[in-house]
């Protein structure tokens, strides 16, 4: 008996965890080919907010968007940058994607989202 109610109160603080920081920390890191993308893509509810940073060492193209039927929305588009980074904050819920794509040049790409 003892070990259920501990099993129980166990489970209870790692919802409360979970609710309290739902999102996961995500590591970026990649080795883009010249002209070649990569994308980190989570949920993102209306009024939540990711922190993001990154760096490249090479100039590329970033963007964060979502995609709605047969269009693409970017509250987010920088081209030709070596890094960046902010607090983006979703006007809707949605699947939202962080995209990279090298220029003319191969680039490593470093970061996270959080």
């Amino acid at each position: 008996m003892k070990r259920l109610a501990l099993l129980a109160c166990a489970s209870l603080f790692l919802l409360a965890a979970h609710a309290a920081d739902p999102a996961k920390p995500t590591a970026v890191a990649a080795t883009l080919e010249s002209g070649k993308v990569h994308e980190e893509c989570m949920r993102v509810e209306k009024g939540e907010k990711r922190r993001y940073h990154w760096k490249a060492s090479a100039p590329v193209d970033f963007n964060i968007h979502r995609h709605e039927g047969n269009e693409v929305f970017y509250p987010v588009k920088r081209n030709a940058m070596r890094g960046d980074g902010g607090t983006f904050t979703a006007d809707v819920g949605a699947d939202y994607c962080w995209m990279w794509t090298a220029r003319d040049k191969p680039a490593k790409l470093e970061g996270g989202i959080k």
